[in-house]
């Protein structure tokens, strides 16, 4: 699929802030006064920009609150319902840290579980859809979670819980991308059941449906040579994972800190334009694409 600058943008930063979110959330002695004020800000920018950044990717942006119109079937309503109740609570319970210097326990667990259901409800947006067989598999939201929990980590400064994580989310991703290489094939579509000529024989594409673009193209349709795919898929985990723990286990120092945050942060982004630019939707076997 195209890897459109929004949707890279939405998938990880708002992953990143609802982490963040999570584990103040959880926090047993949560910060209070200016330095919740900064971590639940953080946090915050991250979030709502990265689901605001979303609706750019809509083809009536103006009309994005129907969204939550649709909660009944679509998981992008059920998310756009799931980040309202979740950055609602948490905007209480970090209002009474900042302001009163008070804790509800109860109340920071109820948003740190609704943070991690939105990032789970944006990941069922994809995992959903049969017609991209990489995506379509219990995994995917797993790599989801295990991104916002390794980066979230990392911002509240839980350095060896933020270094297990990553670890684990680079694991994850590698046999990801490893398990996701074989899944179009073994789906069983093929550009014979995409055309219905397989009663014929053999088919290959002779010509293409028509003679210009179209949406299918533009958005459905994305190829990534395998070598070139492989190279991107090392740097991006040297980036997400290897660097940051390099850097952290080094005598700690906070510029070093902000290093291997931002090395992270660019090696998620890199994982998540891989992560569409190889999709592979079944709608490109018509078109001779797979």
């Amino acid at each position: 699929m195209h890897p459109a600058p929004s949707i890279i943008a939405f998938t990880t930063f708002s992953g990143l802030g609802l982490g963040l979110l999570f584990w103040l959330g959880i926090d047993p002695t949560a910060p209070t006064g200016w330095v919740a004020f900064a971590f639940f800000l953080i946090g915050y920018l991250l979030a709502v920009g990265g689901l605001m950044a979303s609706a750019l990717h809509l083809g009536r942006p103006e009309r994005a609150l129907k969204a939550f119109t649709q909660w009944r079937s679509s998981w992008l309503s059920r998310e756009a319902w799931m980040a309202v109740a979740a950055l609602s609570v948490m905007g209480i319970y970090a209002a009474l840290l900042v302001f009163l210097d008070l804790q509800i326990t109860v109340l920071g667990w109820l948003g740190a579980v609704l943070c991690l259901a939105t990032v789970f409800t944006t990941s069922m947006i994809y995992t959903q859809l049969k017609t991209v067989p990489r995506w379509y598999h219990w995994s995917t939201p797993v790599l989801f979670q295990l991104y916002a929990l390794g980066g979230g980590a990392l911002l509240s400064g839980r350095v060896t819980t933020g270094l297990v994580l990553i670890g684990l989310a680079a694991l994850a991703q590698a046999g990801w991308w490893l398990a996701g290489d074989r899944r179009l094939a073994a789906s069983g579509s093929t550009i014979e059941t995409a055309t219905g000529l397989g009663a014929i024989g053999k088919t290959r594409a002779f010509e293409p449906p028509h003679t210009g673009s179209n949406y299918l193209l533009r958005e459905m349709v994305f190829v990534v040579g395998r070598k070139h795919g492989q190279k991107l898929r090392l740097i991006a985990l040297v980036l997400m994972a290897v660097l940051p723990a390099v850097l952290l286990l080094l005598p700690f120092g906070h510029l070093l800190a902000v290093v291997a945050l931002l090395s992270h942060v660019a090696g998620v982004l890199l994982s998540r334009w891989l992560f569409f630019a190889q999709a592979e939707h079944v709608v490109g076997l018509y078109y001779g694409n797979r």
